[in-house]
């Protein structure tokens, strides 16, 4: 990877719907040869996907609830088993292994004809190796580049 992949993906993580045209001109490239460009960056791994950022209202306004989640134990078949089934649990949107005094940190996003109360009783309590769960709700999002 060169300065100017480094360019290239500086440039469409802030706007992925540059054409190949648009980051050609950007970075002194022909567009096909930028659209070349994006396409071994996709391949290698690089560029993971494309994603349109939507608003709170076209969300339904969601209220965001990031939680601390301590396991049982450390063991590889426990995580293993949360990370399964968290997965597979639509109201998280993203989770990260973490160090420090919780395992993970997980985003869970709250629509307005759901409630918390029942994502926390019924969902995240309910995953394998649950210990212990804190949760932190969000007052106000600000808006930045990714």
């Amino acid at each position: 990877m060169d300065q100017t992949d480094r360019k290239i993906l500086d440039l469409l993580a802030r706007d992925s719907r540059l054409t190949g045209e648009q980051l050609g001109a950007r970075v002194g490239l022909s567009p096909s040869a930028a659209h070349r460009r994006v396409k071994a960056l996709e391949e290698t791994g690089a560029i993971l996907g494309y994603r349109a950022r939507l608003s709170h209202a076209a969300r339904g306004h969601p209220s965001t609830v990031f939680v601390h989640v301590t396991l049982t134990d450390q063991r590889q078949a426990t995580m293993q088993a949360f990370e399964h089934a968290l997965a597979a649990t639509p109201q998280v949107t993203e989770a990260h292994l973490m160090s420090g005094e919780s395992d993970y940190l997980v985003k869970v996003l709250v629509r307005g004809d759901d409630s918390y109360e029942r994502i926390h009783r019924e969902i995240l309590s309910a995953l394998p190796g649950v210990q212990r769960l804190v949760s932190q709700f969000t007052i106000r999002t600000l808006e930045g580049g990714d």
